[in-house]
């Protein structure tokens, strides 16, 4: 079997280095995808310092593949993919597909869901395996250079607009204009929705609005907020800092819902009475199934939806991450495989 070349860490914030390794025989359900780019999420940083007490070592980061099918097992040729094609995978490589959450067709809930980069080889390599369920065509009219981001950060704030039947109609709010809330502000504004960015930065207002946001205002004013009480449908939390969420709790209208997708670490207080009275609801999601994915993509290539990315060689991956670690990413990067062939 040839051996697979890629960039690991050998322990806890070590630095990437050049590593290989034998990924074993195809199995029968295996798909083979040879990357061409890989974006690079912030879950890779934190699985990297292991920050979530999960990672072992050596560990290759990558969960935004774009690449090409080289390997297809038996099962997995009968399914509709064929070498060559593109396709990409996400956070998840593999589901049971026989428990009652893969049933209902929510593959990413299933109690056996092999996520990318955890216990698994990720995609900052030349080749990335996942069961053939999660490698996702990628359809005419998406930018190959910048959808893997699509893949993880994207389904990650498609999906609510669906699980929590976000309407044209609503007034919505994105908190945090970052990785995800920017492409977050511009799925909302492209599903037709009134969309307020609210970010702590007054300097990103202007951004916001050019990414599709009709409006921006403070996440932290607590005078601000108070002013747009009780006008809010559907509030998303992108960012992983506490807030004041008994004010963000009162912008949202009876029956409003606050949905959180960033990994918020510290325990959120609130007042119940604030939920009863209002009927309102907290709620929040992982990544989307793999019937989203393909919905979310479909949806991007009909409105031309691209993140916004820099991009780098995947062998100036520590520089990468180092952008990343330093807050300085606008708004994902992107790493182009450059192993010698």
């Amino acid at each position: 079997m040839a051996q697979v070349h890629a960039w690991a860490a050998q322990a806890a914030k070590a630095p990437l280095e050049s590593y290989s390794y034998d990924p074993g025989p195809l199995g029968p359900e295996d798909v083979d995808i040879e990357v061409e780019y890989c974006g690079v999420c912030h879950s890779d940083l934190s699985m990297l310092d292991n920050e979530w007490g999960i990672s072992a070592y050596p560990f290759v980061p990558g969960h935004e593949a774009i690449g090409r099918v080289v390997g297809l097992g038996d099962i997995a040729r009968q399914k509709g993919l064929q070498i060559g094609q593109r396709v990409g995978v996400g956070w998840n490589a593999g589901s049971c597909l026989h428990c009652a959450h893969c049933l209902d067709g929510e593959h990413q809930l299933c109690s056996t869901v092999q996520p990318t980069i955890v216990g698994h080889h990720g995609a900052f390599a030349q080749q990335v395996r996942s069961h053939w369920v999660w490698a996702v065509p990628i359809p005419e009219g998406v930018d190959a250079a910048s959808a893997g981001p699509l893949l993880c950060g994207g389904i990650t704030v498609f999906s609510p607009l669906l699980d929590q039947q976000v309407l044209p109609t609503h007034k919505v709010g994105v908190f945090g204009i970052g990785g995800l809330g920017h492409m977050a502000i511009k799925f909302m504004s492209a599903w037709g929705c009134d969309v307020t960015a609210f970010t702590s930065s007054a300097a990103k207002h202007e951004e916001a609005r050019a990414l599709g946001a009709h409006h921006a205002a403070s996440s932290t004013n607590a005078e601000e907020l108070k002013a747009l009480a009780g006008t809010f449908d559907f509030l998303v939390i992108t960012a992983n800092v506490p807030l004041d969420w008994n004010d963000i709790i009162a912008l949202l209208k009876p029956t409003g819902k606050l949905h959180f997708v960033g990994a918020v670490l510290e325990p959120v207080p609130v007042h119940v009475m604030a939920l009863v009275l209002g009927k309102k609801s907290l709620a929040g999601s992982p990544t989307g199934s793999r019937r989203q994915i393909d919905e979310m993509l479909r949806f991007a290539a009909r409105h031309q939806i691209a993140p916004v990315v820099e991009h780098f060689p995947m062998s100036q991956v520590n520089a990468a991450m180092d952008h990343l670690r330093a807050g300085k990413a606008h708004y994902r990067i992107v790493l182009d495989a450059d192993f010698a062939k």
